[in-house]
């Protein structure tokens, strides 16, 4: 036995346990027990639309009935290409009661990636944004598995139409799709046979980012979903009768489980604005009031920065957690001084279903006095969490390795992909590619991503740190840091960097900043100062593309 085997994780959680729950064997059991608790209650606000749970129910029903006339089968994908709307939380319901597995696509992705995505998933069904149908799929859909397209709207489920948003949108048919709203009118009162679900079902297919290759789609199982809704639902702290706004894309593991599947599991509302846009998302939060959400810092930043924000905004919340990017020290002192709310720190993956540890609720995240980095807490019940070699042997507590994670929110594999899944989960563990190291009392801490590592004459430089270090100067909006080649060094540090509205400083500034509370081998030797970071839609930044 290890260290990390008698670490007093549970404690941290006062006793409770997120075990899967007997009377929970699949999401789909979990969404029932839902809508039975709360039938009358509104399972989504879209604007000012609101969509009950019993009609959520009859409608999924519907698509469910239509699907299976189709002769969707057990087992089949239906993928959907849309933003945050509620149709996408009628897609999902519906995919399970045919007995499927949804596919979450990402709307910004084009041509090649779409082909890529439907190819590999092999799905049957698509659900497209009328928008994305007739700029990217129709081109696509031809040369696929696909034999039916659904194309549904932002405009639907609203009547008052933001023009932030939806400025010139307009309903369009197209040749060779189906309305989705019409044919769930015309199975409406059909109900599909009884499905039954097992734990290790695939639920969802969720592709990793590709940041750093091709995209994989991790086999997200209903044991998965069910157990990491459980995970935020008991953790996040829900206020009874509260709601979750929706401010990560649904596509994306955190929506899915950090949104969709714990207002299932609660149940509770669910606040939908169809994508992130600063003012949309603040207008939302005055109107609907919302009590909880996660998103990523970089989201929660624009927020904070946006023309018209107030103290006001975030006053409904009484949880708010942040994923998906690195929290800094001094970022999460910002979002507090601003809102009056400590922001908690979350880790995940796609191949854990989001989350592995957290920060408890209430409990302040600590900082590693060495390298300045903020905890991204502790692990989740019936998680392991440990640090490793290369040769995946355990590494004393405080020492620098790869995070490895094993509990029921690890994947069972990666779709069609053998090969992927023996090296990046032997044994069903999850070798993370971060790097990272935890302390006596289980706290976790993440130095950076591996393959991020900067290799400058001999010595590791981590941009994460430097990142952190950046981030302290009062100029500085966001950051990042990459290894570019060096003839002397072998690789250098760069720093690209965007600023706050009106800030102004030089270049050099920001190089003395660093090189002052830096050792010589790490500061930046270059920093370049560009308007906005390029990012994932979920707010993680693209080092890649900066590199290049």
């Amino acid at each position: 036995m290890s260290a990390y085997d008698e670490l007093p994780w549970l404690g941290v959680y006062a006793g409770q346990s997120a075990e899967l729950p007997p009377e929970h064997p699949d999401a789909l059991t979990m969404y029932r027990a839902g809508l039975a608790a709360d039938p009358d209650g509104v399972a989504i606000r879209y604007f000012d639309g609101v969509l009950t749970r019993s009609e959520l129910e009859a409608q999924s029903d519907a698509l469910a009935s239509a699907l299976l006339a189709h002769g969707f089968e057990r087992g089949d994908r239906l993928a959907v290409y849309l933003q945050n709307v509620p149709q996408f939380v009628v897609c999902m319901v519906a995919t399970w009661k045919a007995g499927g597995v949804m596919v979450s696509i990402n709307p910004m992705s084009r041509a090649r990636e779409l082909t890529y995505l439907l190819a590999d998933s092999g799905a049957r069904v698509l659900v497209s944004l009328e928008t994305l149908y007739d700029e990217v799929a129709r081109e696509v859909v031809p040369g696929t598995a696909v034999d039916l397209v659904l194309t549904t709207s932002g405009l639907e489920h609203q009547q008052r139409h933001d023009e932030r948003l939806f400025a010139g949108v307009a309903r369009a048919r197209h040749d060779g799709t189906t309305d989705l709203a019409t044919l769930i009118e015309e199975h409406r009162g059909q109900v599909p046979p009884p499905v039954t679900l097992g734990p290790d079902d695939v639920a969802f297919l969720t592709y990793t980012s590709g940041t750093t290759g091709v995209p994989k789609g991790a086999m997200n199982t209903h044991r998965n979903v069910v157990f990491t809704a459980g995970v935020y639902r008991d953790r996040a702290r829900f206020a009874p009768g509260g709601s979750v706004f929706g401010v990560a894309p649904l596509f994306h593991i955190t929506g899915l489980i950090g949104h969709v599947a714990v207002t299932l599991a609660a149940p509770s509302e669910l606040v939908l604005a169809y994508r992130f846009e600063p003012g949309v998302v603040l207008d939302a939060l005055l109107e609907h009031r919302p009590t909880y959400t996660i998103g990523a810092i970089t989201a929660f930043n624009a927020l904070l920065n946006a023309e018209g924000f107030t103290r006001d905004h975030f006053s409904s919340f009484t949880s708010v957690y942040s994923g998906g990017a690195a929290i800094s020290p001094t970022a999460e002192k910002a979002f507090a001084e601003k809102t009056g709310l400590q922001v908690h720190n979350a880790y995940g993956l796609t191949e854990t279903t989001s989350p592995m540890t957290l920060t408890p609720y209430g409990a302040p995240s600590p900082v590693d006095p060495t390298s300045g980095a903020l905890s991204v807490g502790v692990p989740v019940p019936s998680t392991i969490v440990r640090i490793q070699d290369d040769d995946g042997n355990d590494l004393p507590l405080g020492e620098v390795g790869e995070i490895v994670a094993d509990g029921p929110q690890v994947v069972a594999g990666y779709w069609g992909k053998p090969e992927e899944t023996a090296a990046g989960l032997p044994g069903g563990a999850l070798r993370s590619g971060d790097v990272g190291f935890m302390d006596a009392d289980g706290w976790v801490y993440i130095v950076d991503r591996k393959k991020d590592m900067i290799n400058a004459s001999g010595y590791k430089v981590w941009p994460r740190e430097v990142e952190d270090v950046l981030a302290e100067h009062p100029a500085v909006r966001e950051s990042a840091v990459v290894g570019v080649p060096d003839e002397k060094r072998g690789e250098t540090v760069r720093a690209f960097v965007s600023l706050h509205a009106g800030a102004t400083v030089t270049t050099e500034e920001l190089v003395a900043h660093c090189k002052e509370r830096m050792a010589a081998y790490k500061y930046p030797r270059q920093v370049v100062v560009i308007d906005e970071l390029p990012k994932t839609v979920t707010g993680k930044i693209l080092r890649r593309e900066l590199r290049d």
